[in-house]
């Protein structure tokens, strides 16, 4: 049985590119532990990945539209999807470690907090650390996971869950393609929920984009990815210089007309006051915390250990906690 998983090695040090970073030569874990005799490491930081807690909250957690009246809008789980889909596409066409590429894209937004980056700017405001989604993904998977003992995934999984929004970039260049597979998702698919929700049609997206990437969220995604795959040589990804500006201006474009829209987002004023009275009231109240975050009151703190606690939330189960500590409800007799 060690045979399968040595040869998994082998065939990627034939197959992969200079560029791609195998298994065989990862710099290893937190924690020492034996190899798996089937699976590489990065295939088993994929699996424990999927088989967490923190993974299947992701179904209930907001991507852009609070709340929405629907089932076709995406959530952080099916993002999550989508930016894996995309990561693997282009790591495969780049010869590429696609089980690296794809246990970092599943990982990234374990430590996303409820209602979006609305829920991530209140808990920044808040906790006196601050708060980033990025650096909470990584906690998530070396602390808070499996009662504190944490996944115990490789240097190069964890690095890229860390690097793969704002910052230092990845160490790896799987991990570079995650950063860019997610900002190709989150923004051609937010069109996508926008156009649903009808806060903005297609034909509102101006000329000059859409004759240079497409008129379709498929149409998008695919000159983009094709950019980048037809003009990376190396470890550093590019796209066409036409594409790349058509790229940056449709964000700003959902910057201005979408993230920041009134209608869409006037929801998003109530989550400050929310998270601020549920983190006072935990902080004020430790004892009533899940177990598991009892215990990081006693080793850290009672606000880190709150912080995390309001971060793993889901939507619904956030508000479902609040009404049961702050709205009255009705009282009733019962007669024998």
């Amino acid at each position: 049985m060690v045979y399968i998983r040595e040869q998994s090695e082998q065939i990627e040090k034939q197959i992969l590119s200079p560029f791609a970073c195998c298994s065989a030569d990862t710099k290893g874990r937190l924690k020492e532990e034996e190899k798996c005799p089937i699976r590489t490491d990065f295939q088993r930081d994929r699996d424990r990945i999927i088989h967490s807690k923190s993974f299947r909250r992701l179904k209930h957690k907001t991507q852009v539209f609070l709340s929405p009246e629907g089932d076709h809008y995406r959530t952080r789980l099916t993002h999550t999807l989508e930016v894996a889909q995309i990561a693997r596409t282009i790591a495969r066409a780049l010869r590429l470690n696609e089980d690296l590429t794809e246990a970092i894209a599943l990982g990234h937004d374990l430590g996303h907090t409820p209602f979006g980056h609305a829920g991530e700017r209140a808990l920044n405001e808040i906790f006196p650390d601050g708060f980033h989604h990025y650096e909470q993904s990584l906690r998530v998977v070396d602390i808070l996971e499996k009662d504190g003992k944490g996944l115990n995934l490789t240097y190069e999984t964890r690095n890229g869950i860390l690097c793969h929004t704002k910052g230092k970039e990845a160490d790896t260049a799987e991990g570079r393609i995650v950063r860019l597979a997610d900002r190709i998702a989150y923004i051609n698919h937010d069109i996508d929920d926008a156009v649903r929700a009808g806060v903005i049609s297609e034909n509102d997206i101006p000329k000059d984009i859409t004759d240079i990437l497409g008129n379709t969220t498929t149409t998008r995604i695919n000159t983009l990815v094709l950019s980048v795959i037809t003009n990376t040589h190396d470890s550093t990804l590019t796209m066409n210089p036409e594409i790349k500006s058509a790229f940056d201006r449709l964000h700003q474009f959902m910057f201005e007309t979408v993230y920041s829209n009134d209608y869409a987002k006037h929801e998003e004023k109530k989550i400050p006051e929310f998270m601020l009275l549920m983190y006072r009231y935990f902080v004020a109240h430790p004892e009533l915390l899940p177990d598991e975050n009892k215990r990081v009151a006693r080793l850290e703190s009672p606000e880190r250990a709150v912080c995390d606690y309001l971060a793993g939330m889901t939507d619904h189960y956030a508000v479902n906690k609040f009404n049961t500590l702050f709205i009255p409800h009705s009282w009733t007799i019962t007669l024998n």
